[in-house]
């Protein structure tokens, strides 16, 4: 009889099979030696990093989290025991139905594959073991989207090896921790959490269906993943419908990737730190007063709304160790600049830099806190011109002690300052004090006193902690280490009476009243500065135990509308000297100090209790004659005055300024122009001029010769 091809072909088969195992064990056995042996389970789980990084709070607390693989999106190692068991279930469907009887390789599915495959329907056969194998060796990565024969024979080799050495449990964590499922999303916790939204322990039946579906082709399109789940869903007890499975696949991968919940509190570190994927970095912040003084200065922007501030920065020191306790280097939400970080982006010091100049000329012995300085209009020349220093109220106060001078921040007494102790010499005590300044002292000129250098909100903070440690400078530390070695950058004792200055709340009085924002409930010297146009807003000061500095203004250099650091910086300031607590007993007075009662003669300021550095206490500071003379403050001896073509003549001035002139007049050229004890506008002419200071008995006092150039336009 005739056999029929199908029995024919049965025979064939049956043939075939057994001849196809021997080549295939012939070929394992040759490669036996090639095949790398897989690490064990507890290897390949330390092994594992995250694409994320987190920073954690000096008690160990998050503080933020951010990514810093951007190749894959990795989270936790999930242990299996802590995934449903629906997933499981779901997964071995899809992609090893014998999983739990084969030994690595599937070899009925293995024929199947080789059989059709032949027939030209080409399919896989891999096992969960052997994709396993393929995640753990990247030699045995698929070349051009396939593997080439040779790997596949390794492949099956280093199942082997995984079924002999690992069990069950231990092989499906793997490749559910391992696999990619979409797209950059490895591993089920980052699936879990960017596709669906939700924690991996959380997943239902209808996820479960949809991730297994995945595994297979990550990248497929959502419609083709969803009739993959609903074939999938056929082999349970009780199938979703699949209309519905179907909505709710699409939905979730038509939908936007979900926001990964995590700690979001210095995100200013990161540059700073720089952390590796995977690392867990303590930091010397306080998490919870990291939060408390981002939301402060949050309070403090909206309580300036209207006045065109958007952006402040403050940071925190521990003065003892120089650990940063807190970084917010923009508010955030309603930040003109979220990637600006002010803590680091130098700003115009404004009058924070006159604590130091002061303390130089007092360590120098040039001055002492009871010196009066002249508070009165100067001019002085410059190669860019006359330079005449104002202060901030426009007023003038005539004799003032340096202690009212540095405590009420008078501009014209620290540029007085300034030319006693020398542009080069406080330029170089700035540096030393770590502030980076990059030009050379005469391109700051005078305006170094009223700080027209540019600081960092760090390095100046360091600065001030210096003062604290009794003019001791060391740097200050972002991540626990151990303390660096200080330096003595200026007198211990000088230290301390330029704090106790700044801590004076009668001699701030004489400008801030004794009600302002820089009135704390515990001892704390401080400082206010603005630069130049209401650009900058700065508060920076310490008590005992910490250094605080505030800056508040825009990052793109914009002007505010009338807020100085008192009105500006200072509220913030006093807020966060409030949440640091009690900060302990106010330093005492070091040696090389004494106290006197001191009196003015006559009484330009009230008698008080004084402190000077040894060999230079006075009870008593006698002022000859009751102030200086008069003096022609502008226009100055031999001053050149261009007058500007393209203005009409009658909107062209010249402010003729005097100080100590009460009684005198102004005289221009022989003749009276008016009273000379407040500013005068002249309308300039072309020629040479004489101006002078005359009594009312005809006497000139003061005099100067000046020259107006060029022509009214027409």
């Amino acid at each position: 009889m005739k056999r029929s091809n199908t029995s024919r072909n049965t025979v064939s088969d049956r043939a075939w099979q057994p001849g196809f195992r021997i080549f295939l064990t012939g070929l394992l056995l040759l490669v036996l030696a090639a095949c790398s042996v897989p690490p064990p389970p507890s290897s390949v789980q330390e092994a594992w990093r995250s694409s994320e990084a987190l920073l954690l709070d000096r008690h160990g607390q998050p503080l933020q989290q951010t990514r810093v693989d951007k190749q894959a999106r990795r989270l936790a190692w999930v242990p299996l025991q802590q995934l449903p068991a629906e997933l499981g279930s779901s997964v071995l469907a899809a992609e090893d139905r014998r999983f739990h009887e084969h030994g690595g390789v599937d070899w009925l599915a293995l024929f199947g594959a080789a059989r059709d495959t032949a027939g030209g329907d080409t399919r896989g056969a891999s096992t969960i073991t052997m994709q396993l194998a393929g995640l753990l060796d990247d030699s045995l990565s698929p070349a051009e989207g396939r593997r080439s024969l040779w790997q596949k024979i390794m492949q099956m080799r280093v199942a082997g090896h995984l079924e002999a050495d690992w069990n069950k449990p231990e092989i499906l964590e793997a490749y559910l921790n391992l696999a990619p499922f979409r797209g950059e999303l490895v591993g089920i916790d980052a699936v879990s959490r960017v596709l669906l939204g939700k924690a991996p322990s959380e997943l239902d039946q209808r996820d479960s269906l949809i991730l297994a579906s995945l595994l297979r082709a990550p990248n497929a399109r959502p419609e083709r993943v969803a009739q993959r789940a609903c074939a999938l869903a056929l082999n349970l007890p009780r199938p979703p419908a699949c209309p519905a499975l179907r909505a709710y696949t699409l939905a979730v991968l038509n939908a936007p990737q979900q926001p990964l919940p995590g700690p979001a509190d210095s995100p200013e570190l990161l540059p700073q730190l720089q952390p590796q994927a995977g690392q867990q970095l303590r930091t010397t912040l306080d998490a919870r007063l990291q939060r408390q003084v981002r939301a402060q200065l949050r309070e403090q922007l909206a309580q300036l709304y209207g006045r065109n501030v958007r952006d402040a920065a403050a940071v925190v020191l521990d003065n003892a160790s120089g650990e940063v306790l807190a970084w917010v280097g923009t508010p955030g939400a309603g930040g003109s600049a979220r990637f600006v970080d002010g803590v680091l982006a130098p700003r115009q010091a404004g009058s924070t830099l006159k604590p130091f100049l002061y303390g130089l000329a007092m360590e120098r012995q040039l001055i002492t806190a009871a010196t009066l300085l002249d508070d009165s209009p100067v001019a002085l020349a410059t190669p860019a011109g006359q330079y005449v220093p104002q202060n901030y109220d426009r007023s003038f106060r005539g004799p003032v002690s340096v202690r009212t001078s540095l405590a009420s921040s008078l501009n014209i007494p620290a540029v007085r300052t300034l030319l006693l102790v020398g542009l080069d010499d406080f330029h170089d005590r700035l540096r030393q004090l770590g502030l980076q300044l990059d030009r050379p002292a005469a391109h700051y000129g005078y305006g170094l006193a009223l700080g027209s250098a540019e600081v960092r909100l760090i390095d100046l903070a360091n600065a001030y902690r210096s003062l604290a440690n009794g003019g001791q400078l060391s740097p200050w530390r972002l991540v626990a280490a151990a303390p660096m070695p200080g330096k003595q950058v200026s007198d211990r004792a000088t230290s301390w009476l330029v704090g106790d200055i700044l801590a004076d709340r009668s001699a701030r009085a004489t400008a801030f009243g004794f009600d302002n924002a820089l009135a704390t409930p515990v001892w704390a010297a401080v400082k206010t500065g603005t630069s130049k146009d209401m650009r900058d807003n700065w508060a920076v000061g310490y008590t005992a135990r910490h250094t605080v500095a505030v800056w508040v203004g825009n990052a793109d250099g914009e002007a505010m509308w009338d807020v100085s650091g008192v009105s500006g910086a200072a509220p913030a300031w006093r807020a966060i000297i409030a949440l640091l607590g009690q900060p302990g007993e106010p330093p005492g007075p070091p040696a090389g100090l004494e106290q006197r009662t001191l009196r003015y003669l006559p009484a330009v300021e009230a008698p008080r209790q004084e402190y000077f550095l040894a060999g230079t206490a006075t009870d008593t500071v006698e002022l000859t004659g009751n102030q200086p003379g008069p003096a022609i403050v502008y226009p100055a001896e031999g001053l050149i005055v261009a007058l500007d073509p393209d203005i009409p003549a009658a909107r062209q001035r010249i402010w003729l300024r005097a100080s100590n002139a009460e009684g005198l007049h102004w005289l221009l050229n022989g003749q009276r122009l008016g009273r000379a004890d407040a500013d005068l506008a002249w309308s300039p002419n072309p020629g040479k001029h004489q101006l002078a200071l005359q009594d009312a008995q005809g006497r000139v006092k003061r005099q100067v010769i000046f020259q107006v150039r060029g022509q009214y336009g027409r």
